[in-house]
Order: structure tokens, then sequence, then C-alpha cells
């Protein structure tokens, strides 16, 4: 890979945050203020985004929670930040089941947190920013494993596109 374009991709991501549990909101969002917001969290991965219709289907098949009076708060946010992203690797009935074990194990907080912190990690190492992939949490466990394994591969997903529009970008400005 050339180092014009390595540059470019890790500069990409150099201030990539996922909001931790404490930092989304929990005033209540409505429908389309969801979508928006996790849309603007999620932007800089650029491949990934969540419309109303696909937030009310994830409502529908139980992946979260039914709004209340119509609005979503922090547990179902961080939910659909985690179905948003860990679908474009794994099936929704994949997705559900891995929330299920989740939850056996740790809090949403906890789960969440652990999610954001995996996924900065790993997005991190895969685009150069960081030399290895750093251990997260002090505990180990098959529901931890399945989780970096899920996240490992949609930081495959998200870095093969960042490269294909970083490419397509540069052969438009040749020509």
């Amino acid at each position: 890979m050339n180092t014009t374009m390595k540059l470019a991709l890790s500069q990409r991501l150099q201030n990539f945050h996922l909001p931790r549990y404490s930092e989304l909101p929990n005033m209540g969002l409505y429908l389309e203020q969801t979508t928006r917001y996790i849309n603007q969290c999620l932007a800089p991965l650029s491949c990934l985004e969540v419309t109303g219709a696909m937030i009310r289907n994830y409502v529908k098949m139980g992946l979260t929670a039914h709004p209340v009076k119509k609005q979503y708060y922090a547990d179902q946010i961080s939910h659909l930040i985690c179905i948003t992203v860990l679908k474009s690797a794994l099936p929704l009935d994949h997705v559900l089941l891995l929330f299920a074990r989740q939850q056996k194990i740790y809090t949403d907080q906890t789960a969440y947190d652990y999610f954001c912190m995996e996924m900065e990690n790993v997005l991190n190492f895969r685009f150069g920013i960081s030399d290895t992939v750093e251990d997260i949490g002090v505990t180990s466990s098959v529901e931890k494993e399945m989780l970096r394994s899920s996240v490992v591969a949609v930081s495959h997903l998200i870095y093969i596109n960042a490269c294909l529009e970083w490419l397509s970008e540069n052969e438009k400005e040749k020509n």
C-alpha cells in the first residue's frame, strides 16, 4: 500500500470515538432524531448507516426494546449502535444470540462500553494508528471472544470500503 493512501486512511479514523453509555442521550429521542444521532456517530466509518425503517424492524425482531412514548433512550440507542455495526458482518439472528449471551454476563452498560472500546481498539490497529491490538478488560470469556471476533470482521469490511473509496476518489482526481 502506498504511503499517501495509508496516511489518508489513518487520518480518517485518527479521532474516531464511539460515545460511551454515559455519553448517550437519555432524554428520549424520537425515531428521526435517533436515526440522525446514530448516523452521526458512525459517519467516520462511512459504510454503516441506519434508517427509521430498519430501527422499526429491529424493534419488531426483539433486538431492542420498544420505544417509550415513541422515544428511544440510552439502552435502546446503545443496542441500535451495536446492531448497525454488527449487522454488516453477522446475520441479525446471530446479533440477537450474541446480545442474549452478553446479557447473561454483563450489564447493558458494561457490554456496550466494552464494545465501544474494542471497536476503537481494533479499528486503530487495522488502520495503522496503533501497532498492537490491546487487551481490553480483565476477564476472559467466550462472549468476549465472540464480540472481538465480530468487531474484527467488521473492521476488515470498513477497511476494504475505505480503501475502495480512497482509490475511487483519487482516480477521479487524476482524470
